[in-house]
């Protein structure tokens, strides 16, 4: 049997949503090792002059703990 962890992680990119989700996996897996999952739990930005300038992502990261 295996046993889970979750953990939240908040990142931002000036990309794209998906990119800053990329870097909440990178960032976590520095310190994290055994990361299964990653789930996307909220989506914001930040809006300068009409156009959107900063994607941020709330995410939940699951591992095993060994």
């Amino acid at each position: 049997m295996a046993v889970l962890k979750v953990i939240e992680v908040l990142a931002n990119s000036d990309k794209s949503w998906e990119d800053a989700t990329k870097k909440a996996v990178k960032e976590a897996s520095k310190s994290v090792k055994n990361i299964r999952s990653v789930y996307v739990k909220e989506q914001s930005g930040i809006v300068n002059d009409g156009e959107v300038t900063e994607f941020r992502v709330n995410v939940k990261i699951t591992f095993e703990v060994k």
